[in-house]
């Protein structure tokens, strides 16, 4: 007494089931769709802090990690408000000021064991421009003193 024709959604009985197949695809893809969502979201801060200094940047993406495995939503909001904040660079004009005193130093970093040049010579003179050119003989006479 079965009837003829029955409806697309009930399954023969030795037949496959197609309408929980279809639903099975749809599941796995909706899954996976979600889940894109939510990698997209929870990498926001990360790919916003992105353009800014490397320091902001690496922290930002511990505090990601910190709320994907600690499942705590605060280091994500933290995350957030520190990628959307603009931090001034200190570094840069202080690294700019050092190179400025060493020029005018005139050392190199790591020669702290350099002496200043003194403005007079050893017999306390002044350095008065020399109109005579050294030769060998004004070499000789000074070893004979």
């Amino acid at each position: 007494m079965a009837p003829h024709h029955l409806p697309f959604y009930l399954a023969p009985a030795n037949g496959t089931d197609t309408l929980m197949v279809l639903m099975g695809i749809f599941l796995v893809g909706a899954v996976f769709w979600v889940g894109t969502i939510y990698w997209r979201l929870h990498s926001l801060p990360e790919r916003m802090a992105h353009k800014s200094q490397k320091l902001q940047f690496e922290i930002v993406a511990i505090l990601g990690l910190l709320s994907l495995f600690t499942h705590n939503h605060l280091f994500w909001v933290i995350g957030l408000f520190l990628a959307l904040i603009d931090i001034p660079d200190f570094g840069t004009p202080l690294r700019s000021i050092a190179d400025s005193v060493e020029k005018i130093a005139e050392t190199t970093p790591g020669d702290g064991n350099e002496a200043a040049p003194s403005p007079l010579p050893a017999d306390g003179q002044a350095n008065a421009p020399s109109t005579e050119k050294p030769g060998p003989v004004k070499a000789r006479e000074q070893s004979n003193v």
